[in-house]
């Protein structure tokens, strides 16, 4: 009996010791390990466009490896949902918007800071095949530019019908409605708002996915329009038959490196709040666009990959009008360069200065004030 007795109690000691050893190496190794940080949500928001590819593919490739931040992205229809989304919503961290667009809401509340761009170039004018009639663009699309063609095919439409061509834009504060005011301004023509002005074109407001719609029924009723829209939807249009791309804005404003169009704000508190996690959202933006830019070149697998993520979050985007807007040969749109440094600070200034004289924004604003350049990563070219 006492034989037993001694056994049990040592096994008893023998099992507290086990025990003891067992907490004692699991609280050393956790006093041991830093202590994992929660990631902070850096929600974005935009539009599904080629604009913002970058985007979507730090969203799909680089997502799972941030270390600080938990990044999100919401894509809504068109500019103004984004504006008011930005303004309204408290999980809206960053969003990407288009430049005149920005100048307007900093006029008016500048709680927020320019951080980044996300892409440039990348809007083209589109026209239906009843325009294209009288404008007779190129058949190759290197030959399509800005010349005279549209610009003489929209006053010879206005001397005909008596009232001007009805071109679509997203919005009058979209940096597509500067870019169409300088053509036209180039070769002496005018765009009013109203469809009773004296102007040669006058523009409507339509969402970018109904922009090759608009230009099939205005050419089903025998009347001449046009879009001014971001890719791929004039490469839609024209690959589902309802419109011709007459050129590209890249050779409208010929702008070194290619002009700003949308770039990436940030509210004033996430800025001081969420920093570093901020800043590693923007690092892999910025790595998407040199991804995308390295794909196009290489094309194959490698594109038909970024094609399937952009097709994840916006379907309604073919992989053929994705391919094509990602033309290597053409380069409409471009990812590189996307600090906001000297080179992107005057091209918004260009910007701002034609959509002031145009009169799409009241005033002008203090550019500086606005940026902030501390959010960069090294421009690295793509070999």
């Amino acid at each position: 009996m006492a034989k037993i007795l001694m056994k049990l109690v040592f096994n008893s000691t023998f099992k507290i010791q086990i025990q003891y050893l067992i907490f004692s190496s699991v609280f050393l190794l956790l006093q041991a390990t830093p202590a994992i940080a929660e990631k902070q949500r850096i929600k974005a928001i935009g539009i599904p466009l080629a604009d913002h590819y970058p985007g979507i593919v730090a969203y799909e490739k680089y997502r799972a490896e941030m270390q600080y931040a938990d990044y999100q992205l919401l894509l809504l229809p068109g500019p103004k949902l984004v504006r008011g989304y930005f303004r309204s919503e408290p999980d809206a961290d960053i969003s990407f918007n288009v430049c005149p667009m920005v100048m307007d809401m900093f006029a008016k509340k500048s709680d927020f800071r320019w951080i980044s761009l996300i892409h440039r170039d990348g809007n083209a004018l589109c026209i239906n095949h009843l325009f294209n009639k009288k404008a007779k663009v190129a058949t190759r699309r290197k030959d399509r530019l800005p010349d005279g063609r549209v610009a003489e095919a929209l006053t010879e439409f206005h001397q005909e019908l008596k009232l001007p061509v009805e071109i679509a834009i997203p919005s009058r504060l979209a940096t597509h409605a500067t870019v169409l005011y300088k053509y036209l301004k180039d070769h002496g023509k005018t765009m009013g708002r109203d469809f009773d002005s004296p102007d040669d074109a006058t523009f409507r407001i339509v969402k970018p996915p109904k922009s090759p719609a608009f230009l099939r029924k205005q050419n089903n009723r025998s009347k001449p329009a046009a879009f001014e829209q971001s890719l791929p939807w004039p490469e839609e249009a024209e690959a589902n038959g309802s419109g011709v791309v007459a050129w590209y804005s890249k050779d409208v404003m010929n702008h070194p490196l290619g002009h700003v169009e949308c770039v990436i704000i940030a509210h004033d508190h996430v800025i001081a709040g969420k920093r570093q996690a901020l800043q590693e959202v923007i690092y892999y933006i910025h790595k998407a666009g040199q991804d995308i830019e390295q794909a196009r070149k290489n094309g194959g697998a490698e594109l038909e990959e970024i094609i399937t993520m952009i097709r994840r979050h916006v379907p309604a985007h073919s992989r053929a009008a994705i391919a094509q807007s990602l033309d290597p040969n053409l380069n409409k749109i471009n990812y590189l360069n996307l600090n906001v440094d000297d080179n992107a600070k005057a091209s918004f200034s260009e910007i701002m200065d034609l959509a002031h004289e145009a009169g799409f924004i009241k005033k002008k604003i203090d550019i500086d004030a606005l940026a902030d350049d501390s959010f960069g990563m090294l421009n690295v070219e793509v070999e």
